[in-house]
């Protein structure tokens, strides 16, 4: 059985990560996609396994609609391949949380599984994702706050630069609030090559 939002490719060697594009998320047009990513079993730290396409398409059209929060669909050969989100975490997520500084950027992604893992995928997706996040020269720093139980995520945000700052209690889990600069970011990927 084939998956056909998973792209070939992911099937072969991991892409580099400049093979990858960005789009904005349409939610009406991608509503069937990203549910089908979302609710998937290996989506859990994701929070929307239980919600119907209804559901996340209207998630999706706040995130839209919000002044401070942009969803992407970032695509490899014009073909889904994973989502992103970009948030202002003096607004969202990180509110009260910790002292945001300026030029910080919240993120999230989600790489769906795919029938054949490809070694170094995942990180050529969240290599990606820094680099279209640091395209923007106001981007300082980069924080995100994983489940403290997703131990493959703080490996990957380890692998480029990310580092902890300390566990913080949201509403919906406890998390790992990691932060990594333009400099760490750079660092940690020349160092991989």
């Amino acid at each position: 059985m084939s998956t056909p939002d998973i792209p070939e490719s992911s099937r072969s060697p991991a892409p580099a990560p400049e093979a990858f594009a960005f789009r904005p998320v349409d939610p009406a047009a991608d509503g069937e996609l990203l549910h089908r990513w979302v609710s998937h079993p290996k989506a859990a730290y994701w929070m929307m396994r239980d919600l119907r396409r209804e559901d996340v398409e209207r998630e999706y059209a706040a995130i839209a609609a919000h002044p401070h929060h942009d969803a992407f669909v970032g695509e490899l050969a014009g073909r889904p391949a994973f989502l992103m989100e970009r948030y202002d975490p003096r607004y969202v997520e990180l509110v009260g949380l910790y002292e945001p500084e300026p030029g910080d950027v919240g993120m999230h992604f989600l790489v769906p599984p795919a029938e054949t893992p490809v070694h170094g995928y995942t990180r050529a997706v969240i290599t990606a994702v820094m680099r279209e996040l640091f395209a923007d020269p106001d981007t300082v720093r980069v924080v995100v706050e994983p489940d403290v139980r997703n131990a493959a995520v703080h490996a990957l945000n380890a692998a480029v630069g990310f580092e902890t700052v300390r566990e913080i209690a949201k509403p919906e889990k406890d998390a790992l609030l990691s932060v990594c600069t333009r400099k760490q970011f750079e660092d940690a990927v020349g160092a991989a090559r």
